[in-house]
């Protein structure tokens, strides 16, 4: 049961030195944007409103602070190292596993790490129950380490400077991994990576879809879309490139980053670029998208469960998170249609696939898949991990 947000045991009675409503920690790895890690916080609270805060570091812009409630984040060290800004960041990645480690949280009976990087390397006792939530194992120090560093253009002695930091962070990740009591994964695909790298089983817990706010809206308009940073990996010049040998096809862009100028030179006359857009825009152009496109591997990928709450299908990578958040042509009611290469061909193959089993495609459908990743889903989901894991942790004390 739940006593003012705090997990109380089913058990009676005080169980060794463990107390009836336990205190937790809820740690992440910084604050610096609102993104996908970050809406898991903001459901966390939801849940549990009493947890303590704690990051590495807190630069989260006054718009967005209103997901922590008015709560005072516990950072370390790092907060105030020399020259250290929100924007650099990243380049003290080195100091990080140490920086974690000196978090103290031997107040607290429940340490909920929420973690990309380093999280769940905090140092925890015997007595306290340690659950982390892994959205994946840190991609740039394990298997997308040559994508990194190609994309970062460094060279010569810089690249082996690189990869001997790299290498010791593999070296630490893999100890820190060890330290959690559980750990749930944001997807099945993630587990799987979790178990390659780590050696550790992981249950899936599906992060939260804000379903509210996107919005069902049944009716389309002749035109696909895609929204992501405009950054290499997320594969917008693999869209931006199909629909060049595609011009009767009009293509919407959404988002900004490196990589906008370069695809903006291409002068597509179908490519209609509209930068950065708050999430009313975003939320509007997606609701009335013919199809929305995603070409990236992505852990897990919220982005196409939102345009699926709209009633938007989806084309989509055949790989990675969305395996399991679209639902393919294979199947009796889709939302969405896989490209299985990250080629140009096969999007391209996609799209008209698409086009050729349009009448297949009920936004109703659409929608009801996305219903399965809310948020109400995911608070219902934490809240049960908690209970019944401290329950368990209590019952092993006695």
């Amino acid at each position: 049961m739940i006593q003012s947000g705090r997990v109380a045991p089913a058990t009676s009675g005080k169980i060794l030195n463990l107390p009836m409503t336990p205190k937790i920690a809820l740690v992440h790895d910084w604050f610096i944007t609102y993104a996908g890690a970050e809406r898991v916080v903001e459901q966390i609270l939801h849940v549990f409103p009493e947890a303590d805060l704690f990051a590495l570091l807190d630069f989260m812009p006054a718009p967005e602070r209103n997901i922590l409630q008015g709560k005072r984040v516990t950072t370390s060290f790092l907060q105030t190292f020399p020259l250290l800004n929100r924007k650099n960041y990243r380049n003290f990645l080195p100091l990080m596993p140490l920086a974690i480690e000196q978090l103290d949280l031997s107040g607290y009976d429940i340490v909920l790490t929420n973690c990309h990087a380093v999280s769940k390397g905090v140092i925890t006792s015997p007595e306290q129950l340690h659950i982390s939530y892994v959205h994946t194992p840190m991609r740039y120090a394990w298997d997308m380490q040559n994508d990194y560093l190609a994309v970062s253009g460094m060279k010569n002695l810089k690249s082996a400077l690189a990869r001997l930091i790299l290498h010791y962070m593999r070296l630490w990740d893999t100890a820190a991994a060890n330290r959690p009591d559980v750990l749930y994964g944001n997807s099945a695909f993630i587990c799987r990576r979790i178990e390659k790298i780590y050696r550790r089983k992981a249950q899936v817990l599906y992060p939260p879809v804000n379903t509210d706010y996107f919005s069902f809206h049944p009716q389309k308009e002749d035109f696909y879309l895609t929204a992501s940073r405009l950054v290499p990996y997320k594969r917008i010049d693999l869209v931006v490139e199909a629909f060049a040998g595609l011009p009767d096809r009009q293509l919407v862009v959404i988002g900004d980053g490196p990589e906008r100028r370069k695809l903006q030179s291409l002068n597509l006359p179908n490519v209609r670029w509209l930068g950065f857009q708050p999430n009313e825009v975003l939320r509007d152009y997606m609701q009335r998208a013919r199809a929305f496109v995603f070409a990236a591997k992505e852990d897990f990928g919220i982005i196409p469960l939102e345009a699926q709450a709209c009633g938007t299908p989806v084309i989509a990578l055949g790989a990675g998170g969305a395996r399991e958040t679209v639902i393919g042509l294979a199947e009796e009611h889709p939302t969405g249609v896989f490209f299985a290469e990250q080629t140009i061909e096969s999007l391209r193959a996609a799209i008209l696939d698409f086009e050729q089993n349009q009448h297949r495609f009920d936004p109703a459908a659409c929608r009801a898949n996305a219903e399965r990743f809310s948020n109400q889903r995911f608070r219902r989901e934490i809240r049960q991990i908690i209970e019944t894991r401290w329950e368990a942790f209590c019952s092993q004390k006695r």
